[in-house]
């Protein structure tokens, strides 16, 4: 574990006991942190005390390393953290030889303070440690700091654009994208011919749509 080179500063390492999220758990998602996850440590936290900058929307960052027995539902696990506290979490994951880096985007429960409201995912694939390179820019402000996180982790290098800009963006991709394998599937299944020109004309359009905003 310490994959992140932050400053001693920022240093918190503190493990923390898997029934701390009992609350906010049922179940089946009570079994799955016994099953899958090792251990969790509170390693550090960006913060104006920590690092001496400032954030407007986002005003502390934690940094949760988790040592995995196995990488299944690992998505459900960090919701579950995720929601039972409000600052934003950036997570890293080790399984054997491997690491995942994660965040969520989110804000404040309106009618629950101790729930927070998840709004958009980042998550790297599996990287070997070795060659991971994803690293905090600690310059400008905690807001700046959390953008340049989460556009590392999407491979982005568009810095002009805000994190709720590429949200929106993302999210577009990803609704094209799902009504284009949409479409392949009602072509493929399609035996009018008349229907399946209609249908291709769609794809097309989709396909064009998807190019733009991928470039």
């Amino acid at each position: 574990m310490g994959y992140f080179k932050l400053p001693p500063s920022t240093e918190i390492n503190r493990s923390i006991p898997k029934n701390a999220f009992d609350k906010f758990t049922n179940a089946k998602q009570k079994k799955l942190l016994v099953e899958a996850v090792d251990k969790i440590k509170w390693t550090n936290k960006i913060a104006p005390e920590t690092i001496n900058l400032t954030g407007t929307e986002i005003t502390e960052i934690q940094v949760f390393e988790i040592q995995l027995k196995t990488k299944n539902n690992v998505r459900e696990i960090l919701d579950v953290i995720d929601k039972s506290i409000p600052y934003h979490i950036v997570f890293i994951l080790h399984f054997q030889q491997n690491i995942l880096i994660s965040t969520t985007k989110k804000h404040p429960h309106i009618t629950k303070e101790d729930l927070a409201v998840l709004d958009w995912n980042f998550s790297t694939e599996w990287l070997d440690m070795s060659s991971a390179t994803i690293q905090f820019i600690l310059q400008s402000s905690i807001d700046t700091v959390y953008a340049n996180l989460c556009f590392q982790i999407k491979g982005c290098d568009d810095k002009k654009i805000t994190i709720q800009d590429f949200i929106e963006k993302d999210a577009a991709i990803k609704n094209i994208s799902y009504q284009i394998e949409k479409l392949k599937s009602a072509i493929k299944n399609c035996k009018q011919f008349n229907r399946r020109v209609e249908l291709n004309l769609q794809l097309n359009s989709k396909v064009t749509e998807l190019n733009g905003l991928q470039h």
